[in-house]
């Protein structure tokens, strides 16, 4: 069943899930609450029908929590385990925010969320920004893949002694791309009339729903648990 969430909650999870991954936890209590604030966005994920990111990232999240998990029970020696008890812990660390970036991305429309910011009076150049910058990594990972099949098929890939080639070819390739990109976005942006005087109207209806409504309770929770059982108590 497809979850259709206001921008405004996809942005308060997203801030919400970004300050409890910044701060360190010691306690079990503390890891539940990491991990549950992990686990809704990707049930949001496959609501959406996202099938494959969602596992992926559950997978990625899954072998670098338990690896966290074995590394911190047990004296780590050697360097190996101290280069996986580094890379699980910065896997642990930041991949919650990332997921809930992506599902935020991949999920919302221009138009609802510059709706979104004109609702929260969000000054026109942070809001046109962002706008910007939630299109611009969608269009870069579809020129890469596009990129790539052209390469696949003059068989320039990795191995057989094509790896400089790959470089060559695809690399510069899309920095090109990124360059050429943000020039598109930010022209559509101003043809738009983003950034003009007049009050912008939208055809989006934005609307906090009952789930949208819980969803904000169940962060603020953990947010406040979190903080409470970290410093206060």
């Amino acid at each position: 069943m497809r979850l259709k969430l206001d921008p405004r909650t996809k942005l308060y999870m997203l801030l919400i899930v970004s300050a409890i991954v910044m701060m360190s936890a010691t306690t079990p209590l503390l890891w539940t609450i990491r991990i549950v604030v992990t686990v809704i966005p990707l049930l949001l994920l496959i609501s959406e029908k996202r099938y494959a990111s969602a596992f992926r990232f559950a997978a990625l999240y899954t072998v670098a929590l338990v690896l966290t998990f074995r590394f911190l029970s047990e004296e780590s020696t050697g360097i190996l385990k101290a280069l996986l008890t580094g890379y699980s812990g910065i896997v642990v660390q930041f991949l919650p925010a990332l997921i809930t970036a992506w599902y935020v991305v991949r999920t919302t429309k221009i138009g609802e969320f510059m709706s979104a910011m004109q609702r929260m009076h969000v000054p026109d150049g942070i809001a046109i920004s962002l706008a910007v910058v939630m299109r611009f990594f969608p269009t870069i990972k579809e020129e890469y893949a596009s990129i790539s099949d052209a390469m696949r098929m003059r068989g320039i890939a990795l191995g057989g002694g094509n790896a400089a080639k790959m470089i060559e070819y695809r690399m510069i390739p899309l920095l090109f791309s990124c360059v050429n990109i943000g020039d598109e976005l930010s022209a559509a942006a101003i043809t738009r009339g983003l950034g003009g005087k007049g009050k912008r109207t939208s055809v989006e209806v934005l609307r906090l729903r009952a789930f949208d409504w819980l969803l904000i309770a169940v962060f603020t929770a953990a947010a406040v648990v979190f903080v409470v059982f970290k410093y206060v108590l």
